[in-house]
């Protein structure tokens, strides 16, 4: 299993909502907030901390907004 985390570059997002659609994890949201271009962008909602780091919104992400961190999580032996 790998933990991930993103970071969303607000201030570009557009909120077109491709990758909220497209997140296996369903962890995007549009955010409560207006970016400075007047849009509510996306951002990570991680109550549960089930971001797995896929990439799958930084693939879809018209504008490059996403910076995808990926960690597996170690097993105790």
């Amino acid at each position: 299993m790998t933990r991930g985390a993103i970071t969303i570059q607000t201030d570009r997002c557009k909120g077109c909502g491709l990758c909220i659609q497209a997140c296996p994890q369903h962890v995007l949201v549009f955010g409560e907030e207006f970016n400075a271009r007047g849009y509510r962008p996306v951002q990570l909602d991680e109550r549960e901390r089930c971001c797995t780091g896929c990439g799958v919104c930084a693939l879809v992400c018209p504008d490059v907004v996403f910076t995808v961190y990926r960690q597996p999580v170690r097993r105790a032996a």
